[in-house]
């Protein structure tokens, strides 16, 4: 496997992401290639952990306006960047990527940190990898807030979708602070869309962002067995589960009804239609950050 791994000089020009770095080594179970996972990791370290995993696109600079208030509300946030994806090591081939790998690199990154009662906080992929974890791993997690994403299990992809997953396969441009930027109701600015841009240098570094989208389990897809099975611990899931979905993303809105009722969890909880487009974490980080507080405050 040629791995990537974008110069720390890339980053240097972003100003509004004021978190240190941290640093860990996977090891791939395939081939047993060594890759390095980026993540920020804020807070007093004996505090319950709230787990915030982007998506595609984006990487952990996504959760920058969310990451500070949680943290002042007593909790460690640990926000890694998925493989493939911002400062963590790129697979340069699209072969190299799977979602049966993701899932496996992010479980050896949370065994290696030992992350327990966590608070799941997720988006996008950040839900199809993270859900799975907290299936693979219940014992670890403590609650989900979840939005605009899901844990789909071979129904038909959505209109919009099918056009995203084309573009993403065959668009000779694939700009990604401009895709961000589609993505939300505000307009970024030019140094906000420059920060998504940092982590591709050029095109060589964009495999996993170019090939995520065909690995969302629509249809028929090797992934779906896996999926059915997580499936089964969520629908016997009684922790916290709350869903706040945005009212702008064309590819989840009404995405909530797929949990709501079917996880157990979900009875009770305050569920929240949050302002904004797909990236409701541009949009909306104060309504999200307050979802991820009432699950994380239940789960204490």
């Amino acid at each position: 496997m040629k791995v990537l791994r974008t110069p720390d000089a890339a980053f240097a020009g972003i100003a509004d992401f004021p978190f240190a770095p941290r640093y860990a080594e996977v090891t791939d179970p395939q081939d047993g290639t060594v890759l390095r996972v980026h993540y920020i990791d804020e807070g007093q370290q004996d505090a319950p952990v709230v787990l915030m995993m982007h998506g595609e696109p984006t990487w952990s600079y996504l959760y920058r306006h969310m990451i500070g208030p949680v943290v002042d509300a007593g909790f460690r946030v640990v926000a890694p960047d998925l493989i493939g994806f911002g400062k963590s090591d790129k697979p340069a081939a699209q072969g190299d990527y799977s979602y049966a790998r993701h899932v496996a690199w992010m479980r050896s990154w949370v065994e290696q940190l030992d992350l327990r009662r966590i608070t799941l906080v997720c988006q996008d992929w950040g839900s199809l990898v993270g859900l799975r974890l907290a299936a693979a791993m219940p014992d670890r997690f403590a609650g989900v807030a979840l939005a605009n994403g899901g844990l789909p299990e071979g129904d038909p992809a959505p209109r919009a979708f099918r056009i995203w997953r084309a573009f993403s396969r065959y668009s000779p441009l694939f700009p990604i602070g401009r895709i961000v930027n589609a993505g939300t109701k505000r307009s970024l600015s030019a140094a906000e869309i420059a920060a998504y841009d940092a982590p591709f240098p050029d095109g060589r570094y964009k495999a996993g962002a170019r090939i995520f989208p065909s690995y969302v389990p629509f249809g028929d897809n090797v992934a779906v067995p896996d999926q059915r099975a997580a499936w089964a611990v969520f629908e016997t899931w009684d922790k916290p589960f709350l869903c706040c979905f945005s009212d702008g993303d064309p590819i989840t809105r009404g995405g909530d009804q797929r949990f709501i009722g079917r996880v157990p969890g979900t009875a009770g909880q305050a569920h929240t239609t949050l302002h904004g487009g797909h990236f409701v974490q541009e949009d909306d980080p104060q309504g999200f950050a307050r979802c991820a507080l009432e699950v994380a405050r239940q789960s204490r």
